[in-house]
This record gives C-alpha cells, structure tokens and sequence, in this order.
C-alpha cells in the first residue's frame, strides 16, 4: 500500500449542538492502522482501531462496531477519554453535479483528493458522547472525503449551511511535479441550484490573509472570514502517518458573501461554521 491514507468526514449540525466524525485508515508503508475522531465544540478525541472497511458502491464504512453509510451511522466505541454510542438516521443526500476535482481527479500522483459525498441532507436521531446527550432534530449533515499521502502544506477549508443553502471552499497549496500552486474547490448550493468554484473552471485567490479568503471566478466572487475561533486539535496525515496538528472550529462564528457581479446572491453570519485556516 506505501505512504497512504484514506477518510471520510461526517458533520452534524444542530440548533444546540454540533459534531464531526471521521473514520480513517492510514499507513507509513510499514505499519497499517485506522482510527476514529471525533470533534465536538468542547473537545476531540480519537480512538485507534486496527482495521477498517470501505464499500464505495453501495457507500458503507466499518470500523471496529461503528458503521457509517449514505442512509444512518451506528456508533459503539469507547477509549480511555471517550465514550460514544447511539445511532442517526439521513435524509436523501444531495450529490454534487459531478466530481468535485473535475479534470484533476485523472492526474496521477498528487498529494491528496477530495471528494463530496453529500452537500447536504436532513440528520435526525441521538447519541451519547460521555454522558452528554446529542439530539438531532431537522437538523443538517455533510459528508466528505480526502485520500492521498499528506494533507496540504497550507491550506484554508471551511463548510457552513444556512437555511436552504450550504457551501464548502477549500485553497491549498498543491505541489505538482516540481511546483505549486493554489488550488481552488468548492461550492455554493442554493436551493437546488449548483454554483461551482474551481481552479479548473478559472477561480483564482484575490486575497488570503487574516483569517479571510476571497475567491473570483469570471463574475463570482466568494469571501469566507473567521470572525471567532473555537478550535480544536485533530490529527493529519504526513506521508500516511497520523503526526501533524490541524485545528478545526466545528461550530465558530464566520461571515460568508457570494455574489455574482454586484448583485449579492448570498450573505451572512453563521454561529455554526466549520474552519481549518492553516496559512502562516
């Protein structure tokens, strides 16, 4: 297998509470192994697993007596900081137009990809996190995946739904045979409609500082910004070995504006958005 990983992220977000879940497999070449981590606004945890199983068609995911799939996740893991149980069930999950790294899902050997499972669907159920109880009701999730050798070097990635709209905007360095560059995915969904921001489809970063990104496609632009953090540690890959700390806000206050021209097609400020700034 060499230097590899392999994850998917499943987020819930509720009125009261929020959480992520991400169950991996990761391997340095010599030594393989999975884990589960899980992200909540006061804390995350991981719990090791010797194994785990992925199922593309149909989408299933088993580790130890956790299983995940495109209809509900069933929990039953422990550690020695964390407990976790229960079960959530998923409304019909709204799939991208088409691969969210379009043409560069056929380029060979780059450091990692991204895929979007769901861009957003209905979460319902409960679970049990040491004690505290997670009830989820008209609630919403997003479920994506990276897989590859390392996360990237720099990179801003921040997730957020809004009444009947929901976004996600990744910028990473992307080194490519010898160089680098910034490369740009993402989208916002209104409704039923698809807005597409992509390097392939020439979007590039007009600003990136200061816990803010901007990004213009011909006559989009996109700006997210970090009003107030409430990060917490997790760990990322480096050449399939689990050593690196990112932090990540899974529930932080940030503002969002999409327009299209002048005329604003989205704005707002959000209590409930996930951010990873990792740019110096």
């Amino acid at each position: 297998m060499g230097q590899y990983f392999k994850g998917y992220y499943f987020k819930c977000c509720g009125e009261a509470r929020s959480l992520a879940l991400i169950p991996a497999l990761h391997s340095d070449g010599r030594k393989q192994a999975a884990s589960l981590q899980v992200i909540t606004n006061d804390g995350a945890y991981a719990i090791p697993y010797p194994d785990i199983q992925f199922g593309e068609r149909p989408f299933r995911i088993r580790t130890g007596e956790n299983r995940f799939s495109s209809r509900d996740l069933c929990l039953n893991a422990c550690s020695d900081t964390v407990t976790i149980s229960g079960r959530l069930h998923f409304g019909p999950l709204k799939r991208p137009a088409y691969d969210i790294m379009g043409p560069f899902r056929y380029v060979p050997f780059m450091q990692c990809r991204h895929s979007v499972v769901s861009m957003g669907h209905s979460v319902t159920g409960r679970l049990y996190i040491n004690h505290t109880v997670y009830d989820f009701k008209n609630a919403f999730g997003y479920i994506e995946g990276d897989r590859g050798r390392s996360f990237p070097r720099e990179y801003v990635w921040t997730q957020c739904h809004f009444r009947d709209a929901s976004l996600m905007l990744a910028v990473a360095d992307v080194p490519l045979s010898g160089l680098r560059f910034r490369g740009i995915i993402g989208f916002v969904m209104l409704g039923d409609s698809e807005y597409r921001i992509a390097t392939y489809l020439g979007a590039k970063v007009i600003f990136a500082g200061n816990n803010e990104i901007l990004v213009r496609q011909g006559k989009y632009t996109l700006c997210a910004r970090l009003i107030h953090a409430r990060h917490q540690g997790l760990s990322a890959p480096v050449k399939g070995r689990m050593i690196r700390t990112i932090h990540e806000s899974i529930a932080c206050r940030a503002y969002y504006r999409f327009t299209c021209e002048k005329k604003i097609l989205l704005e707002f400020t959000s209590d409930n958005a996930s951010f990873e700034y990792e740019l110096p």
